[in-house]
């Protein structure tokens, strides 16, 4: 059998000018993204203005654009936006990297526009732009001291008024290729910006009504500059302009600790109390919440005071936050910060604390995160009256990681799902619930056997009955039980943001 040939640039050449010009020619005119790019290298040919010219008049299109993007085109709008982002790196960026750089700035700014004419709530087009404002930093490298003086002011042209929140972003990646002069003038600058600013938003705020306004963003770019000239005090000082509602007291504790500034990290890693605990409800998906405010908050408290030598506190801030966010990076932390030998008494404990949390949901996360499903199990059948087949984003992934250790506790996760199915008639639910159904089948010599089974619990067979009796006259359902029917079942989108339940 021939094997099948390798796509590489040695590859490519090896064909030969002439039926690499046919491929890209026939490409081409069936493909207008790629025809774009490819016109945006001819005219690469004739230096850097001419690219330029060709970019900014698909630039002004995409800026006079008004219509809605159906559905049917979105993909074609999305193949166009970043191959318009491809030129501009490719062609254009290579050539002249300030020109590259103040077109790139202009297509950033077109993320307004874009987002009014289209849904993009799979975030594929968000995806571009962020693609673009990261390639902002390596082109600033490269520029010329005079061409990396203007950028600056280039920025705030572009984005200064645009309040969709890229406009810091960008300031993040160009602030560390700025001389020292060229950061103290933009400082300056934002400094009158934001006094100007407020003096005109003054009747504003006297009506006590919360509105929008670009000094925050402003602000943010200045404690950017703040940071990379080691301005420390002024970094503070911006921070308490924020009403205490939007200072990020964690991020500037985690700055003074790094400086070595430990008393003053203290107060900020304690100021506003103490977090809430967020816990993302898709949490088998390898979930991290190291990002939880409750545990950073307690991770960072407890550094902090580990630094002043004030060990005892740190360990106590620990166990005290694992007890009540059961979240396993505080426990790891907690056990490391123990002496030899004293790890394994701990996390005992730490066990029977999970098993007496209040909240069941949280201590199953713990217990299938710190890999104990027999533990979880226990969770699940001491607390089977608290499962609801409305959580159906989450039990079926549960009752998964339970079957092959734990089949009792997962047998009752699907009762508890095919019941609700069949309870509320949900058809489009039914293939869902002839898997579970086949699931329970196949459990089912484990799960009855088990002697943990509850006394109220019936055994497979008398379940299975009862659905039939309950439940006979659903067609749908046993058709697709039965083999009669085949339908796949329905896939839920589920957006880009995660969920989050707060304790």
């Amino acid at each position: 059998m021939a094997r099948k040939p390798t796509l590489s640039p040695d590859a490519l050449e090896a064909l030969g000018a002439a039926k690499l010009a046919a491929l890209v020619f026939e490409e081409a005119s069936t493909n207008a993204a790629f025809k774009r790019r490819v016109a945006a290298a001819l005219a690469g040919q004739s230096g850097p203005e001419a690219i330029a010219k060709l970019i900014d008049r698909r630039l002004a299109g995409l800026e006079r654009a008004r219509a809605f993007v159906d559905w049917e085109k979105a993909r074609a709008f999305r193949d166009d936006l970043a191959a318009l982002l491809a030129s501009i790196l490719s062609e254009l960026a290579p050539a002249d990297p300030y020109l590259g750089a103040d077109r790139l700035l202009r297509f950033v700014a077109t993320h307004k526009s874009v987002f009014e004419r289209i849904d993009d709530s799979s975030g594929k087009l968000q995806d571009i732009y962020e693609d673009g404002i990261a390639a902002l930093g390596p082109i600033a490298a490269r520029l010329s001291p005079e061409a990396a003086r203007r950028l600056p002011d280039r920025i705030i042209d572009r984005l200064g008024e645009l309040e969709h929140g890229y406009l810091p972003r960008v300031a993040d990646q160009v602030i560390p290729h700025l001389a020292p002069n060229v950061l103290s003038a933009w400082e300056e600058d934002l400094a009158r910006r934001s006094t100007e600013r407020h003096a005109e938003e003054a009747p504003q705020r006297a009506t006590g009504r919360w509105f929008y306004s670009m000094t925050d963003q402003w602000r943010q770019i200045r404690q950017s500059i703040a940071r990379a000239r080691g301005d420390l005090d002024h970094l503070i000082a911006l921070e308490g302009e924020k009403s205490e509602r939007g200072q990020d007291t964690l991020g500037l504790a985690e700055t003074l600790r790094d400086a070595g500034r430990l008393s003053e990290a203290l107060d900020w890693v304690r100021k506003g109390g103490q977090r809430a605990q967020s816990t993302l409800l898709d949490f088998l998906d390898d979930a991290d919440d190291s990002d939880s405010p409750a545990v950073r908050q307690a991770l960072l408290e407890a550094d902090i005071l580990k630094r002043l030598d004030r060990r005892e506190e740190a360990r106590g801030i620990l166990w005290d936050r694992f007890r009540d966010t059961l979240a396993p990076p505080i426990l790891r932390a907690h056990l490391r910060a123990l002496p030899d030998f004293e790890d394994v008494a701990a996390e005992e404990q730490a066990m029977v604390v999970a098993l007496d949390h209040p909240v069941p949901l949280t201590a199953l996360q713990f217990f299938l995160d710190w890999k104990r499903p027999d533990l979880a199990a226990r969770v699940v059948i001491s607390h089977r009256g608290a499962w609801s087949g409305s959580d159906w984003h989450i039990l079926p992934t549960i009752a998964e990681a339970l079957e092959a250790e734990q089949p009792l506790a997962a047998t009752l996760l699907y009762r508890v799902l095919l019941d609700d199915i069949l309870a509320r008639a949900r058809s489009k639910a039914y293939p869902h619930g002839a898997k579970y159904l086949q699931i329970l089948d196949r459990l089912a010599p484990a799960s009855d056997a088990d002697p943990t089974r509850p006394q109220e619990m019936e055994v497979h067979a008398t379940y299975r009955a009862g659905l039939k009796a309950n439940h006979g006259r659903k067609s749908g359902f046993w058709g697709l039980v039965e083999g009669r029917v085949t339908r796949e079942p329905e896939v839920s989108f589920i957006g880009r943001r995660p969920l989050w339940r707060e304790s």
